[in-house]
C-alpha cells in the first residue's frame, strides 16, 4: 500500500485450496486498520464462510462473519446480525474486510451473464469493464484490466485484475494497493487513470444536473437571510446574470424579456456556506454544492491533485465549491501523515513555507510530526509572506506552546484539551490523541491550566476550528445505533452508508470506556461554550467531507450558545470576512457572486431547514438537489421549485 509514494502497509493472501487466509495492515498518520480474514469459497467463487477480525482505523474491534448453511446465509457485522435465503446465493459485501474481496466480487460479476448479481445485506452489484494496461515488473509484464463495481456506495469502486482474474491493484487518486514489485510502473499510471474515470463520471453528472440558463435568472418571491442583521428581509426578487447577482429587487418586480423565472414560493435564500476544514476530493465536490456549501477551506492535500481539481471546477468541467488552500507541512517520522509534504530539517520546512508563499496559499498548516521548536521560525516566515498559520499541536508540545509561537488559529478541540490531561512525553502522533480523551471527564474546567490557555487565546485573538462533528462521531458513535450526527438524514442514504453510520469508530468494550467517552464529549461542549462566551472566534469545519456533516456541525454550534441566525451568519459572511473574501461572497447583495441556496422555511427559527434544500446557485449555475442526489443513490430531501417561465 502506497500513499503519496510511501509504503504504509501491505495485504498478504495465502491460498489453501478453496480457503483464503488474508492479513491486511495499513498505518498512515499513526493509524489504520489491522485485519485478519479467513474466507471459504464455493466452486463458483462465492464466499460461503468468512471470518473477519482485528481493529478498524480508529480502534473499533472487528468481529464480522458470514456462514452459508442449510439454504440460509447468516452474517454479523458491526450493526448486528442478518440473514437471507441462499437460493440463489448472493455475494456478501463485507463491512470491515480488506480490499481483496473486491477482486472476488469482480470475478463473480465477470462470470455472470449480465454482470449483475444480488449482494448481501441488500442491493445489486454491477460491473463495467474499462481500460486494459500493461505493467512491467520483476516477474515480467502483467496485462491488467480496470473494472468499476457499481451499487456498493455513492460512487463506483475501481479494481484492477490481471488476465487470470487475480487482484493486481486497488487505486484511488491518492493511494494504491498494488502487486509487490510493480509499484514503479503502476503507481502513478493507475492513480491518474482512476482519477480520469472519476472525472468522466462527474462530467456526465454535471451535464445532466447543471443548469446554465441563457439570459438573466430571476428567483421570485423569496426572503433573504441578511447575515449583518442576522434576520430575514421582506420578500424580494433576486436576479442573477453571468455568475453575479445583478440586482435585488422588490418582490414581483417586472420581468424583462429573456429571463428565466423561478418561483421561490415565499421561501428563504441563504448565502452559500463555508466548510472551513476540508480535505477536498472530486467525489464530494458536488455533494457539497447540493448541501449549500459553495466554499471550502482545504486544510491539506496533495498539491498537484488539488490544483487539478480547482482547475476543473473553475473551467466548469465539474461542479464544486470555491477552494481556499492551506499549505500542509508535516515532519518526517514513522507516524507521518502522507498528505501534503513532509520535511526532515528546519531548512526543509522553511523552504516549504516559502514554496507555498510563492504559490498563492493563504495559510500554512503544521502537523503532528513537526518539531515544536521549529514552529516560531516557521510562523514568522509565513507571516512575513502574508500567510496565516494553523494546525495540530506537534507531538510533545502543548497548545500553549503553539499560541506563544504565534499560531493564528488552533485546529481540532482535542488538540487543545489534550494539553491539559497528557503526561510529559506521551506521544500524540499515535491514536493516543483520540483515546486519551477518556481522561476528560476528570478535568476541572475551572483549573489554572484551562484558564491560562483560554485567556491567551482570547487576549491574542486566536481563532479555533473545533471540528465538533468528528468528535461526536468518535466519542458517541456505537455499533448498531445511528450516529447522532446523521440521525435526521440516514433513511435517505444508500444502504451501504446507512450501515456505515450505524457503526462506532472506537473500541468501547472495556468497562467504563463508554461512559468516559460520553463524558468527554460533554466536556468538549462545555469547553467550547466557555470559548464562545470569552469571545474566542470559532469557525465551522468538519474534517469529514462537509456536506451532511457540515449541517450537523452548525447544529452543534447552537449548543455553544449561538442562535440559529448567529450560526448562519458565522457560516456565511463572517467566514468570508475571516478569509478576506467578503467583497464578493458571504451575503446576497448586488454585484456579489451568485452563491446561495433556497429552503422553504425559516432557518433563523429552525436550523434544520438547511437540510431540506430545494435549489443551489453556485457561481451563477443552478442545481436542484432533487436531480443531483439520485446520481449518488440518495433519496432527495425536498422538491425543486417551479420554473415559471423559460426562454
Amino acid at each position: 500500500m502506497l500513499s503519496a509514494g510511501d509504503d504504509v502497509g501491505d495485504l498478504i493472501v495465502e491460498r489453501e485450496g478453496d480457503r483464503l487466509v488474508i492479513d491486511y495492515d495499513v498505518k498512515n498518520n499513526g493509524r489504520g486498520p489491522t485485519i485478519a480474514e479467513t474466507i471459504d469459497l464455493n466452486a463458483e467463487g462465492y464466499p460461503v464462510g468468512w471470518q473477519i477480525e482485528g481493529n478498524t482505523t480508529f480502534g473499533n474491534q472487528v468481529d464480522e462473519w458470514l456462514r452459508v448453511e442449510g439454504g440460509t446465509a447468516r452474517w454479523q457485522d458491526a450493526t448486528g446480525e442478518g440473514q437471507a435465503p441462499a437460493a440463489p446465493l448472493g455475494f456478501y459485501v463485507d463491512q470491515n474486510g480488506s480490499p481483496y474481496s473486491l477482486a472476488l466480487l469482480a470475478r463473480a460479476l465477470l462470470a455472470d451473464e449480465d454482470r449483475s448479481i444480488a449482494v448481501y445485506p441488500s442491493g445489486t452489484a454491477t460491473l463495467r469493464e474499462r481500460e486494459t494496461m500493461t505493467f512491467d515488473g520483476p516477474n515480467g509484464a502483467v496485462t491488467a484490466t480496470t473494472y468499476q463495481i457499481n451499487g456498493l456506495s455513492t460512487n463506483p469502486v475501481d479494481v484492477t485484475l490481471d488476465a487470470d482474474g487475480e487482484l493486481f491493484a486497488f487505486a484511488s487518486p491518492r493511494s494504491i494497493l498494488v502487486r509487490e514489485g510493480y509499484e514503479d510502473s503502476a503507481d502513478e499510471a493507475l492513480r491518474t487513470y482512476v482519477e480520469k474515470l472519476s472525472t468522466e463520471r462527474f462530467v456526465e453528472i454535471q451535464a445532466e444536473t447543471a443548469h446554465d440558463y441563457e439570459g438573466p435568472v430571476r428567483i421570485r418571491n423569496v426572503r433573504l437571510f441578511d447575515p449583518k442583521a442576522k434576520a430575514l428581509t421582506a420578500a424580494h426578487d433576486v436576479v442573477v446574470y453571468r455568475g453575479r447577482i445583478s440586482s435585488v429587487q422588490a418582490a414581483n418586480s417586472p420581468v424583462t424579456e429573456g429571463e428565466t423565472v423561478i418561483d421561490g414560493a415565499g421561501g428563504t435564500l441563504v448565502p452559500g456556506m463555508y466548510e472551513m476544514h476540508g480535505h477536498t476530493g472530486q467525489e464530494g465536490a458536488l455533494l457539497n454544492i447540493a448541501a449549500g456549501v459553495t466554499s471550502i477551506r482545504d486544510m491539506g492535500n496533495e498539491n498537484d491533485i488539488l490544483e487539478g481539481l480547482m482547475d476543473r471546477i473553475a473551467e466548469g468541467t465539474i461542479a464544486g465549491p470555491r477552494i481556499t488552500r492551506s499549505c500542509f507541512i508535516e515532519g518526517e517520522s514513522e507516524f507521518s501523515s502522507r498528505t501534503g509534504e513532509t520535511v526532515s530539517t528546519p531548512e526543509e520546512a522553511l523552504d516549504m513555507v516559502r514554496w507555498c508563499g510563492a504559490r498563492d496559499f493563504q495559510q500554512v498548516k503544521l502537523y503532528n510530526s513537526m518539531r515544536g521548536e521549529w514552529a516560531e521560525t516557521l510562523v514568522d516566515e509565513a507571516h512575513a509572506l502574508g500567510m496565516k498559520v494553523a494546525g495540530h499541536v506537534p507531538a510533545f508540545s502543548r497548545a500553549d506552546d503553539m499560541i506563544e509561537a504565534g499560531f493564528d488559529e488552533m485546529t481540532h478541540i482535542n488538540q487543545i484539551m489534550l494539553g491539559w490531561v497528557l503526561d510529559e512525553g506521551e506521544d500524540t502522533r499515535t491514536l493516543l490523541r483520540l483515546t486519551a480523551l477518556d481522561r476528560l471527564p476528570d478535568l476541572d474546567l475551572s483549573s489554572a491550566p484551562v484558564e491560562h490557555t483560554l485567556a491567551m487565546m482570547a487576549e491574542r485573538g486566536i481563532a479555533h476550528d473545533p471540528t465538533i462533528t468528528i468528535h461526536e462521531n468518535l466519542l458517541l458513535g456505537r455499533n448498531g445505533t445511528v450516529s447522532p450526527s446523521f440521525a435526521d438524514i440516514v433513511d435517505n442514504l444508500p444502504v451501504s452508508m446507512q450501515r456505515e453510520l450505524r457503526t462506532g469508530w472506537t473500541d468501547v468494550s472495556e468497562p467504563g470506556t463508554d461512559e468516559a467517552y460520553r463524558g468527554a464529549f460533554d466536556q468538549i461542549i462545555s469547553t467550547l461554550r466557555m470559548m464562545h462566551e470569552r469571545g474566542i472566534f470559532l469557525v465551522p469545519g468538519t474534517d469529514m467531507g462537509g456536506s451532511f456533516a457540515y449541517h450537523r456541525e452548525l447544529e452543534l454550534f447552537e449548543r455553544l450558545g449561538m442562535t440559529p441566525a448567529e450560526v448562519l451568519a458565522r457560516a456565511t459572511l463572517e467566514m468570508a470576512e475571516y478569509l478576506g473574501q467578503a467583497e464578493d461572497l458571504g451575503s446576497i447583495e448586488d454585484g456579489k457572486y451568485a452563491d446561495f441556496f433556497l429552503v422553504a422555511g425559516d432557518p433563523t427559527q429552525d436550523l434544520k431547514e438547511i437540510k431540506r434544500i430545494r435549489m443551489v446557485v453556485s457561481d451563477g449555475t443552478v442545481y436542484f438537489p432533487s436531480e443531483v442526489y439520485p446520481a449518488f443513490g440518495i433519496e432527495p430531501f425536498a422538491a425543486a421549485p417551479e420554473i415559471v417561465t423559460q426562454p
